[in-house]
This record gives C-alpha cells, sequence and structure tokens, in this order.
C-alpha cells in the first residue's frame, strides 16, 4: 500500500501538464501519408541498414536485469544515425522500466524497432512518474514490428487503479499505458502482442497516419480500464486485422479524432466499441469520419456505444458508420447512452453532446439483453439522422425490444427488434 501511495503522489505531479485527454487542443494536421498504396506487411533490411541489438548496450535477456538505461542508449544511437538504422530487440525477456523512445531521428527513412522477444514492465509501480510505461514522441516515420510481446505485469497494479471512467472530473489519475504514441506521423505498429497492461494496451494522441495491424492484445476480462485501442486528438489512424480480449474497451474513441477505420476486428471479452465519453471536458473537438466494418463481438458488455455525459460540456459525433458486423451473446449490441454514469432515471441537465449522421447496416447475431437496441438521446439535442438498415438480433426464443428517448430513427429493411413507435 506504501508503494501505491507513492506512485499516486508522483504521479499528481505531473496530472495537471500530462493529462492527455484533457483539451482544449486541436487535432494534427495529417500530411502525407507515405505508407500510402505500399504493402506495409513486408519487412527487409534495407541496403546498408545498420542493426542496433539492444544487447550490445548491456541488456541481458534473462527477465530480471534492469535493462532500461541498455535500450535507452540503443534507441539514440539508433534514431540518432545518419544512415538506415533499426532498433533489435532478440529473443528473450527484457526488463524494463517507463522510458521514452523519443524524436526526432535523423535516419533517412522510418526508423525500424523490431521486437521479436518480450519486454518486460517492471511492477513497482512508483517508477511511472511520467505517467505510462514505453512512450514514443516526436516521430515523424517509425515501424513497431517483429511478432514481439510487452508484458505490462499489470496484475499488480490493478487493485490501485482508480476508476477514471466513472469519475466525472478531469483529475483522476490512470494507471499507465503500455505503449503510448504522441506526436507521431506516418507510423505502423504491427504484428506484435501486448499482455496483462496496467492501463491502455496501445494509447494513440496528437497523431496522424497511424496504421494498427496484426494485433494481439489480451488482459484478463475483470482487469479494469484496460482498453485495447484508445485514440484522442488523432487523424487518419487503421486498425485491422487484430484481436481484443481485454476488461474494457476494445476501442475507444474520444474528442478531436477524425477519418478512423476498423476493419476486421475481433473483440472480446470487454466493453465493445466506444465513441466516448463525450462531454466531459471543455473545448471538446468534434469526433467524425469513424467507419467500423466486418467486425465480430463475442461476449462483451456493449456492442456499438456512444456514451455522453449529461449536465457536462458540448461535443460532437458525426459521420459514423457501422456495417456488417456480428455479435455473439453481447449484452447491449447497439446503444446510444446520452445518460452516462447517471441511468437509470437520470435527473440532471440533458447532454449537450450532438450526435448526428449515424448508420448501423447488417448488424446480426445474439444478445444476452431483452433491450438489443437501446438509444437515449440528448433532450435537449436529439440525435439527428440515425439509420438502422437490416438489424437482425436475436435472444434465443425471448423476444428483444428496442427503447427509444429524443430520437427518431430512419428505418430500412429487417427489424429485430422491432423498431421503437
Amino acid at each position: 500500500m506504501a508503494v501505491a501511495k507513492v506512485f499516486v503522489v508522483l504521479i499528481l505531479c505531473f496530472a495537471i501538464v500530462y493529462y492527455v485527454d484533457a483539451g482544449p487542443r486541436r487535432r494534427p494536421v495529417a500530411g502525407p501519408d507515405i505508407y500510402k498504396g505500399k504493402n506495409v506487411a513486408k519487412d527487409s533490411l534495407s541496403p546498408g541498414e545498420k542493426v542496433v541489438n539492444v544487447m550490445s548496450f548491456g541488456a541481458k535477456p534473462d527477465g530480471k536485469f534492469d535493462c532500461t538505461q541498455a535500450f535507452m542508449d540503443g534507441w539514440r544511437a539508433a534514431c540518432k544515425s545518419n544512415v538506415q538504422a533499426r532498433l533489435l530487440i532478440p529473443q528473450g525477456r527484457f526488463l524494463v522500466s517507463s522510458m521514452f523512445f523519443a524524436g526526432p531521428c535523423l535516419t533517412p527513412e522510418p526508423i525500424t524497432i523490431q521486437v521479436v522477444g518480450t519486454v518486460v514492465a517492471t511492477t513497482d509501480i512508483s517508477e511511472y512518474e511520467n505517467g505510462e510505461w514505453l512512450m514514443f514522441e516526436d516521430i515523424a516515420g517509425i515501424k513497431l514490428i517483429g511478432g514481439g510481446t510487452f508484458d505490462g505485469q499489470g496484475k499488480s497494479a490493478w487493485e490501485f487503479h482508480q476508476d477514471c471512467e466513472s469519475d466525472p472530473t478531469n483529475t483522476c489519475v490512470r494507471s499507465p499505458s503500455s505503449l503510448y504514441f504522441n506526436k507521431v506521423t506516418n507510423g505502423v505498429i504491427q504484428n506484435i502482442k501486448s499482455v496483462d497492461p496496467k492501463g491502455f494496451h496501445i494509447f494513440v494522441t496528437n497523431s496522424a497516419n497511424i496504421r494498427l495491424r496484426l494485433l494481439k492484445l489480451s488482459a484478463p476480462a475483470t482487469s479494469p480500464n484496460t482498453d485495447g485501442l484508445h485514440i484522442s486528438h488523432s487523424t487518419n489512424v487503421k486498425i485491422s486485422k487484430s484481436s481484443v480480449e481485454t476488461g474494457d474497451d476494445c476501442v475507444s474513441m474520444i474528442q478531436a479524432v477524425s477519418n478512423v477505420t476498423i476493419n476486421r476486428l475481433k473483440c472480446g471479452p470487454g466493453h465493445g466499441i466506444s465513441i466516448g465519453s463525450l462531454g466531459k471536458y471543455p473545448d471538446e473537438q468534434e469526433v467524425n469520419g469513424v467507419r467500423v466494418k466486418s467486425c465480430t463481438l463475442t461476449g462483451t458488455t456493449n456492442g456499438l456505444r456512444f456514451k455522453a455525459w449529461p449536465d457536462k460540456y458540448p461535443g460532437a459525433a458525426s459521420d459514423i458508420s457501422f456495417t456488417d458486423i456480428t455479435m455473439e451473446n453481447v449484452k447491449n449490441p447497439i446503444i446510444i447512452d446520452q445518460e452516462y454514469q447517471c441511468s437509470p432515471n437520470c435527473k440532471k441537465k440533458p447532454s449537450l453532446v450532438k450526435i448526428k449522421d449515424v448508420a448501423y447496416t447488417n448488424i446480426s447475431g445474439t444478445t444476452t439483453s431483452q433491450i438489443a437496441v437501446d438509444m437515449r438521446c440528448s433532450k435537449q439535442f436529439p440525435c439527428q439522422n440515425i439509420k438502422l438498415q437490416n438489424i437482425d438480433l436475436k435472444l434465443g426464443p425471448t423476444p428483444v425490444g428496442s427503447r427509444c428517448a429524443n430520437i427518431k430513427p430512419i428505418y430500412v429493411g429487417i427489424q429485430r427488434p422491432p423498431a421503437c413507435p
């Protein structure tokens, strides 16, 4: 418990300047997408590319020796190289505490971090005074690849977590994310695994042109605040061919997120795919241009969810589509909740978040709830242009229903459950 108190004190010292979700800020300008039209799945050494092995700087693959300094020295050697270079983490288990992979880098092409072995987080949470575990910042062009694993060893920290999800204030201190990308452009995070993070598996913020592919993120269903992919203040983010099993949202998108594509994601257990919570911070920027398609959700608490705080700040979400989604025993398959953390019988002032231009198309499968479509919008700003086309959700032999408030949905094709009156 003494360690936990030290952790909280240290983190609070940084919370005001470092808390990355709080506004006001703007999403970055994307700039040219250097990977557009290229096959990012292939990796090969460039002619003359230098391989920088962390073991050359004193790292030991025994899972006990503190390799933090060796990793930092290896990163500096690779990042500041005038010829093309990559940082190699070979086979073995490498223990590392909180550290920065900071740019800008001098390599002529995007720098590569090739993780073959397992990078293991230290368990003493007082060491995480920067708020995250492995931080990638100010990098224009990076590939994080290799098939290796990031082990957050989160079990020792989960009992001390603060429930930032249900905290309506801006002062809650999250547990450290495993991989944190801030001010990164043109990034490929591919074919890696994350297990048991202390907080989020992967956090992307202030970034643009990011591809997240072939990821396998896993943590127990009971692990708190372990979002799989959390995105804020970012644009042009593509998530594909990945699986997330965790204790919170598989994917969460909050303010100032635009042009996001989620394709062929397997989610569950977890809390589903969420936009929000919205309206929590002053001067929030809109979430727009999100495309979710060909995904499967299994045993999740929620399916496709919007969540917005009542009695707080303005916000917005628009131009969102969910297409060809399969639900397997999902509790709340389709849910718009603008009474977040206030229902049932919410008596607070209505949400100031505006939700419009949302399409649900070809949503099918099974649910564990008698209310399969639950859309509770703001009395002050009713949801606008919400379209449901070919919805087919079943609860065994038991009929399922819909609930609507402050919304007039547009219905096309099959409607199971039946449309709201």
